[in-house]
């Protein structure tokens, strides 16, 4: 099965829509190659790597998180940008990128599918708002040390924990990424543990000064399911072929 690419652009503009926010990147088609889609391979990332393994795996669309054109970065088209854009358009791939509208969706965005991962169900929003800061309540208190074992195994990384071991654990909240900032929502909320990608320093001075543990499980880590999730979507809604492949990155 396949189909036109002017009918999965207007899909997944419908599907996340990426208007309603302010972004860092653009969203949506950010390079445009063949319009026929048979294909579609995701991953979080469009590096080289991915680059190089969707085409080997017969890919018409690439599909990511986190794509390229950043605000604040060079325009210039050199050296590592410069062989990306040349790899897609030599090949004639199409690259889709997704970022805030991926992360907030109500139904494959990230944020709901770690929490689905993690075996959390979500009991409301810090930021009601925008939606991207999830929090849960767990049925049984547990051990901050038992719970960061247990991210420790779902996501099958080494996740770094900053507060007391023994602390235990009534509620987490979480937002995937690079979102140690929103640990201040965190702690204005009492949160017993917040859940991030990344870590900065002053991170473990606010944990110290406050009631809130933290768990930093892995920028790349917790932003692999959203982008699978959409890839999944699209194969069930539209009957072609997809693939997430996951680039190993340990931060």
């Amino acid at each position: 099965m396949h189909m036109q690419l002017n009918e999965l652009n207007h899909y997944l503009t419908q599907l996340l829509q990426p208007e309603r926010f302010n972004d860092y990147c653009p969203n949506g088609l950010q390079v445009e190659g063949r319009h026929e889609v048979k294909k579609v391979v995701t991953g979080v990332t469009a590096s080289l790597a991915l680059l190089q393994s969707a085409q080997a795996a017969n890919a018409d669309v690439i599909l990511v998180h986190h794509g390229y054109f950043w605000k604040g970065e060079s325009q210039s088209v050199t050296g590592i940008k410069m062989r990306r854009l040349k790899f897609l358009l030599e090949n004639d791939l199409n690259l889709f990128a997704y970022h805030l509208p991926l992360d907030a969706h109500p139904e494959i965005g990230n944020n709901v599918m770690l929490g689905k991962v993690l075996g959390l169900e979500i009991a409301g929003w810090l930021d009601s708002e925008k939606n991207m800061i999830a929090w849960a309540e767990l049925k049984q208190a547990k051990s901050f040390q038992a719970v960061a074992d247990e991210l420790s195994v779902k996501l099958n990384r080494e996740v770094q924990l900053i507060g007391d071991v023994n602390k235990p654990v009534h509620t987490i909240a979480w937002c995937t990424g690079a979102a140690q900032g929103y640990i201040d929502q965190a702690i204005a909320a009492n949160i017993d543990v917040f859940v991030s990608g990344e870590i900065s320093e002053q991170t473990v001075h606010q944990v110290r000064e406050s009631n809130t543990a933290y768990i930093a499980a892995g920028h790349h880590a917790t932003e692999r399911y959203g982008i699978k999730a959409l890839g999944e979507n699209l194969a069930d809604k539209f009957d072609f072929q997809h693939e997430f492949i996951d680039i190993n990155n340990p931060v």
